[in-house]
C-alpha cells in the first residue's frame, strides 16, 4: 500500500542516494566499521600560503647542491623526540614536541601550477566545479558545529579575506569574521572612544523598544539580517573584545612565540578560549624572504627565517594550548597548497610538486605518532599509505566529532561532504 506522502525533489534524491548505497554495498555491509568520532572541540589551521617544502621541513632526505644541480634537501635534519623522525635543523623546538604531533606526509592531488586553484583545493577539499561553489573546511565546521559559546563568532580569519575561504553554497550566515591586526577587534566591530558602555547600553534599548513594535517576519533575509545584528552586537562587547588585549599575556609566553605570526598565532589561542570553533592563521608574510613559501630562484635564500619563525610560533601554540589545559581539545592543522620538488631551478630555488607533500596535525585528541606514511628517498613519489586531500579532510572532520559520510545540500542536489574520503584510522585511538 503506497502512502499519500508526497516527495519532494531534495527527498527523493536523498532517498535514491540511499537506496544506491544499499544496493552497491557488499554483503557484510551491516558489519562495516563504524563512524569514527574524536573529541576535539576547536580548530586552529595554520595557512603556509605559497607552498612549503616538505623535503626542508618535515620530510627531510639527504642533502643536495643547488650549486652543482645535486637533487635533495637545502638543509641538514635533526633527530626529534620521536625515535626514527627527523626534521629540517630549523625545526628544533618543534622537534622536542613531535610526539604531540604528526606529520602527515603523503598528501597529494592533481594541481601543479596554479597557486589560486591549489590554494582553493585544499581549502574546499576538491577541484572546482563549474556548477557548484563549495564551502570551506572553516564554513562547514561553522556550519556543523556552530561557536562554543554565545559571545563568539564560529570562524575567523586572522589574514586577508579570499573567496577560496568562504562558506560557498552554505550561505553568508557561515563565513567568516576578518582580522588584519592582532592588537585590537574588527574595525567593524568596535566602538568609538566617545561611546561609553552607558551610552551603548541607551542605544539598545532604543532598538529593543523599537523591534518590539515591528510586526514578526518571516522573510528570511531579514531574519539573517537581524540574526547578524545581534551577532554584531555581542562581539562588540567586552567579553570578546578582550580576546585581542595581548598585553595581559606574560610577557615571556609573547616573546616565545615570535614576530607577527606567533603573536597570531597567541591570539588564536585566545579566540579558542572565548569560544570560536575555527580560526586560519595565515602565515605568508613576504617581508622575510621577500617570497614567502613560494621559494623559485632566490627565495629560497632566506628560507629558513619563515621556518624558524613557524618553529617558535607553533611549538610555543602546543605548548601554551597544553597548559591552559587546551590541547586534546583543539585540532592544529598546518596545510599548504602543494610542495616543492627535490631538484633545484635555474635561480636555485624549487618548482612545485602536488604528487606528494606533507601537512600536519597536531593535538586534537589524536593518537600522534610523529610522522605518518612513508616517501621515496627524495620525497618525490609516494611509497606507502597515500593520503588524499579528501582523506586528509575526513580525519579533520572526524576529529571534530562531525560526520564525514554525510551530504550537505547545495538547493536540492546532494554534495559529499569530504568527496568520500575516509580519516586516518591509525591517528584515533
Amino acid at each position: 500500500m503506497f502512502s499519500s506522502h508526497h516527495f519532494s525533489r531534495r527527498e527523493f534524491l536523498a532517498a535514491s542516494l540511499t537506496a544506491a548505497g544499499v544496493a552497491a554495498a557488499p554483503a557484510w555491509g551491516a558489519n562495516a566499521p563504524a563512524l569514527i568520532q574524536g573529541q576535539a572541540e576547536h580548530v586552529i589551521s595554520i595557512w603556509l600560503g605559497g607552498g612549503m617544502g616538505q623535503i626542508d621541513t618535515f620530510d627531510p632526505k639527504r642533502k643536495g647542491d643547488p650549486a652543482k644541480k645535486q637533487a635533495g634537501a637545502y638543509y641538514d635534519s635533526i633527530p626529534t623526540a620521536v625515535n626514527e623522525v627527523e626534521v629540517c635543523e630549523h625545526l628544533p623546538q618543534v622537534a622536542q614536541v613531535m610526539d604531540r604531533l604528526t606529520a602527515v606526509r603523503t598528501v597529494h592531488h592533481s594541481v601543479i601550477d596554479e597557486h589560486a586553484a591549489a590554494t582553493n583545493w585544499m581549502h574546499v577539499g576538491r577541484p572546482v566545479s563549474g556548477t557548484v561553489v563549495y564551502p570551506s573546511l572553516g564554513s562547514i565546521i561553522a556550519h556543523e558545529r556552530g561557536a562554543a559559546s554565545d559571545a563568539a563568532p564560529p570562524y575567523v580569519l586572522i589574514g586577508y579575506p579570499n573567496s577560496s575561504r568562504g562558506p560557498g553554497f552554505l550561505g553568508a550566515q557561515h563565513s567568516y569574521l576578518y582580522l588584519t591586526e592582532t592588537g585590537r577587534g574588527p574595525a567593524g566591530l568596535s566602538r568609538h572612544d566617545t561611546i561609553t558602555p552607558q551610552r551603548q547600553t541607551l542605544r539598545e534599548t532604543y532598538l529593543n523598544e523599537l523591534r518590539a513594535v515591528q510586526s514578526p517576519t518571516n522573510d528570511k533575509r531579514l531574519q539573517d539580517y537581524d540574526a547578524a545584528a545581534k551577532l554584531s552586537m555581542r562581539l562588540s562587547g567586552p567579553e570578546f573584545m578582550r580576546s585581542f588585549e595581548l598585553a595581559n599575556e606574560p610577557a615571556q609566553l609573547r616573546e616565545s612565540y615570535g614576530g607577527e605570526f606567533g603573536q597570531r598565532c597567541l591570539l588564536a589561542r585566545r579566540l579558542v578560549e572565548r569560544g570560536v570553533r575555527f580560526i586560519e592563521v595565515s602565515h605568508n608574510l613576504n617581508f622575510l624572504n621577500g617570497a614567502g613559501w613560494d621559494v623559485h630562484n632566490r627565495g629560497i635564500l632566506d628560507q629558513h627565517k619563515l621556518i624558524q619563525e613557524m618553529d617558535a610560533a607553533v611549538a610555543t601554540l602546543i605548548l601554551d594550548l597544553e597548559s591552559h589545559k587546551l590541547l586534546d581539545k583543539t585540532l592544529v592543522v598546518i596545510t599548504t597548497e602543494f610542495g616543492r620538488p627535490p631538484q633545484f631551478d635555474g635561480g636555485g630555488g624549487r618548482g612545485h610538486q602536488s604528487s606528494t607533500f606533507t601537512c600536519v596535525l597536531a593535538g586534537g585528541g589524536l593518537k600522534h605518532q610523529g610522522a605518518y606514511d612513508v616517501t621515496d628517498e627524495l620525497s618525490q613519489k609516494i611509497v606507502a599509505d597515500p593520503v588524499s586531500v579528501p582523506d586528509f579532510f575526513a580525519t579533520i572532520h572526524a576529529a571534530v566529532g562531525i560526520d564525514y559520510t554525510k551530504s550537505l545540500f547545495d538547493g536540492d542536489r546532494p554534495v559529499p561532504i569530504t568527496d568520500g574520503g575516509h580519516p586516518i584510522a591509525k591517528l584515533f585511538g
